[in-house]
């Protein structure tokens, strides 16, 4: 049974309660457009917060993409067009990129975003470059899928088509309008939107064991992140168990908590960053330890004689 609040001509629409939340964030994303827009003076108090919630839209179009919010299928849609204005990219992407593969090899080989692709090291410099590289090479299946859409299932292949027309439409409007306001209030919140998101799934995986049950992931199990972010920071379970409603994952978290690594359980995203990052670099004991290269070390071969 759906946990329900939004009725609509006496038909369940919102699916879960929580989404209110959701949906309280897109409005304030919305808003803090228009306001901005409208202001006469640049607030830099705004633009901080307009960044947050660039970042906040893009765990929206994860969350949406797995569990849809409404019960109604023009409401999803007209929420994927929504998401897709503000998220800078087109919310069928997910699709083949995420559900499709990377929760089908969950960083294992071919997955197209793969943390160790070009190194094993985990520094500074992988951690920024991740999200251009991860983004180009999930453009290839993005395109398959475009490509299978148009053999087997013409009409949802017209309909991510018109996800990019409505986002490029929306651009160059707004480019056209005042360029300066498009790229300072449009284009660069995108584009945090589309970096913090890859920056996340970085974290959540790079020196984890992609072979392990338990220990393919780490979590951020603090109170902050997943207050703000909508419970982003638990993902091993997230892998477990990928249809279930972000606002179930904190409880189902704790169910596996005792079986996951501790180290893989961090308390603080920033913390994470800082020790890793800053830290380790003159610090060796703050350093990531890779338990994928340790199961690789680890791995013993059969002699002639065994």
């Amino acid at each position: 049974m759906y946990n329900t609040q939004f009725l609509l001509n006496g038909e369940s629409m919102l699916r879960y309660s929580a989404d209110w939340r959701t949906l309280g964030y897109m409005f304030v994303t919305t808003a803090l457009l228009v306001v901005q827009w409208r202001l006469p003076e640049f607030q830099p108090s705004l633009y901080l917060w307009t960044l947050f919630m660039s970042v906040s839209v893009g765990i929206i179009a994860h969350n949406h993409n797995h569990v849809t919010m409404w019960a109604s299928k023009p409401l999803n849609v007209l929420t994927d067009y929504w998401l897709t204005l503000f998220y800078g990219f087109p919310a069928f992407g997910w699709i083949p990129t995420h559900n499709m593969n990377h929760h089908k090899f969950n960083n294992r080989e071919g997955d197209y975003t793969l943390t160790y692709r070009y190194t094993e090291r985990n520094n500074l410099l992988t951690l920024l470059s991740y999200p251009s590289i991860s983004g180009y090479h999930q453009q290839r299946p993005i395109r398959d899928y475009l490509t299978h859409l148009w053999s087997h299932k013409r009409r949802n292949f017209w309909f991510c088509i018109s996800q990019y027309v409505v986002l490029v439409t929306f651009i160059l409007g707004a480019l056209w309008l005042d360029w300066k306001k498009a790229l300072l209030f449009i284009v660069i919140p995108q584009q945090m939107s589309l970096f913090a998101i890859l920056i996340f799934n970085y974290i959540q995986h790079v020196d984890a064991d992609e072979e392990s049950e338990y220990n393919h992931s780490r979590n951020i199990v603090g109170p902050w992140l997943n207050a703000l972010l909508f419970n982003n920071g638990f993902h091993t379970i997230h892998h477990h168990l990928p249809g279930l409603h972000w606002s179930k994952t904190r409880e189902a978290h704790d169910q596996i908590a005792q079986r996951i690594d501790p180290t893989l359980n961090e308390w603080s995203f920033w913390w994470l960053i800082v020790r890793v990052y800053i830290l380790g670099v003159a610090i060796p004991r703050f350093r990531s330890i890779s338990m994928r290269m340790e199961r690789m070390n680890n791995i013993s071969f059969p002699t002639a004689n065994t």
